[in-house]
């Protein structure tokens, strides 16, 4: 990380202080050990970024976060420890809406070996189509015990 690159996370960090309402800039205003005590970090974490010394660990990122309203991904993304790319939004995993996944879809997610692939799309579909041969439709099945009652 670049002094610039920890320059620009600090300020924005400050920024988010101060929106929140933490009194960062007076010497007894208390704002870095408040955010320090209801993080559950050490003050001197806070301290260290705040005078551009050092950039947060994980665990310290994870605990402000929250209290600035921010997630831990755009706090990993600002610091420059991973681009976008690195750590995905989970909406950006997800399939188009439109999409509609094959058996084979399932079987792989299920991790069903290639070699038996047909054998589970066949033993599915049987369950799922009523129209498969040899499997009475529910209609069928009612009219034969409603003959039989």
């Amino acid at each position: 990380m670049t002094s610039q690159g920890l320059d620009e996370f600090a300020g924005w960090v400050e920024g988010l202080m101060r929106a929140r309402g933490y009194d960062i800039d007076s010497p007894r205003g208390g704002g870095k050990s408040r955010i320090a005590d209801e993080a559950g970090v050490h003050r001197a974490a806070v301290t260290r970024l705040l005078q551009r010394q050092s950039m947060p660990d994980l665990e310290t990122m994870r605990r402000i976060a929250p209290l600035l309203g921010v997630s831990v991904r755009d706090m990993l993304i600002r610091s420059g420890r991973v681009t976008p790319e690195e750590l995905p939004m989970a909406a950006d995993l997800l399939p188009p809406n439109d999409w509609q996944p094959t058996m084979e879809d399932f079987a792989r997610w299920l991790g069903v070996p290639d070699e038996r692939l047909g054998v589970f799309v066949k033993v599915v579909n049987q369950f799922l189509d009523p129209e498969e041969e040899g499997v009475e439709d529910a209609a069928a099945v009612e009219a034969r015990r409603t003959a039989r009652d």
